[in-house]
């Protein structure tokens, strides 16, 4: 194999321990071990500068990849690989060996790095994803509480579209002071439900013991604390937005469907859109691009490709809502899409032109473009207008087309 990089490393990392493995030009191959511990992995770092490595390529395995980035980022070019890219052949298999083909397929440049986003980036996306699943567990707990109301017999949830609105939580005091009645509770409501006061009064006539008012209370107060932290990490993430991703911040709010969610597109993706070659490559790493699926010459379904599961859901969440926009081009996207795919393939494409959106707006700097409602149906006017002619035809009628005034 030719060599491409006189000075390489090759690291097998571990959860305890990191092996490592140096080859290249004026120096003898060596291989040493190492402790994950920061200090071990500062005397690695030494050992590595001292004999003139300049890349280093690792497996990315989970998360233990992560300590070993961090004290080797700044002072090598360090090349995290997919496992699934760097197989050795069948056979005998060592830490030892694992770390010397890596090597070896460094030096030769037949390994490509995954992306891996500044620190600032990183940073902003371990607080998005921890927003998100601060979210789901709230979530969660109302729907815990809303099993303890089934359990005593309260019908609120099958009343009130929103258990947790400003009626239904003063509602859910009430029940657990036990102190007024249901017509009483009923009347606490606010805006539409009111109008369902009698429906009302039948729904929160229950049995509600002591059991049920403990574990309420404890609901409450784990929503409470989660909904604090949850403030907190939102104020977090919009003083990292205000700070250094303000201006694209503001051009990916523009998008139907994104709005104040654009930092989980930042936080996810980047905004430096050069690490992308087009912008199929960006969907091909989203995990929002089809996949193939051909033998013998014929072309079958293939599902989406692996990749960013994270922004890959949250894309799709974008569709739904720009599903639901009024007059803009995604919705009339949407619709044209779902007739013949189905309601999940047309979400999945229409988060793949989000995302698509996303990748021009990010690398030319400039808002979205609205193309109307209409835009689809002014491309294609003559093909609609031959297929509604024939399928009249079709019915036993002549038509004849006449332009508008």
């Amino acid at each position: 194999m030719e060599i491409i990089i006189e000075r390489g490393c090759g690291l097998d990392v571990h959860k305890g321990t990191v092996v490592a493995c140096i080859m290249g030009t004026g120096i003898k191959k060596e291989i040493r071990t190492y402790t994950t511990v920061t200090n071990d992995l500062l005397r690695l770092r030494e050992w590595l500068q001292k004999s003139g490595i300049t890349h280093v390529a690792m497996e990315s395995t989970g998360v233990y990849w992560k300590p070993v980035f961090n004290i080797l980022e700044d002072h090598f070019e360090v090349i995290l690989v997919n496992a699934r890219h760097v197989k050795n052949v069948p056979g005998r298999k060592t830490d030892v060996q694992d770390s010397e083909w890596l090597c070896r397929l460094l030096r030769s440049g037949l390994v490509s790095g995954s992306f891996i986003p500044p620190r600032n980036i990183r940073e902003l996306r371990d607080l998005t994803r921890h927003k998100r699943k601060l979210i789901q567990s709230i979530t969660a707990e109302k729907q815990r509480v809303e099993k303890v109301l089934e359990d005593a017999n309260i019908k609120l949830s099958s009343i009130a579209s929103d258990t947790f609105g400003a009626s239904g939580k003063r509602i859910i005091e009430e029940l657990i002071k036990g102190k007024l009645r249901a017509e009483e509770m009923a009347e606490l409501s606010k805006g539409r439900l009111r109008q369902k006061r009698e429906d009302l009064k039948e729904a929160l006539v229950g049995q509600v013991r002591e059991h049920h008012k403990f574990m309420i209370k404890a609901s409450l107060k784990h929503i409470k604390a989660m909904e604090k932290i949850l403030s907190d990490i939102e104020r977090k993430i919009q003083e990292k937005i205000d700070c250094h991703y303000k201006e694209e911040y503001a051009l990916l709010q523009t998008i139907p469907g994104v709005k104040g969610e654009a930092s989980t597109l930042i936080a996810e993706m980047g905004v430096d859109m050069e690490r992308f070659p087009s912008e199929d490559h960006l969907s091909s790493w989203a995990g929002m691009s089809p996949g193939n699926n051909e033998s013998g010459g014929k072309k079958k379904p293939g599902s989406t490709t692996y990749g960013n599961k994270c922004l890959k859901t949250m894309l799709t969440e974008f569709a739904w809502v720009a599903s639901k926009t009024k007059n803009t081009y995604l919705r009339s996207k949407y619709h044209s899409l779902v007739g013949r795919r189905g309601k999940k393939k047309a979400l999945v494409a229409l988060g793949h032109k989000i995302l698509i959106m996303c990748y021009h707006i990010l690398r030319y700097r400039c808002a979205y473009k609205e193309l109307g409602v209409d835009y689809l149906d002014q491309r294609r006017k003559d093909k609609i207008a031959r297929s509604y002619i024939k399928r009249l035809n079709h019915l036993g009628y002549e038509v004849i087309l006449q332009e508008a005034a």
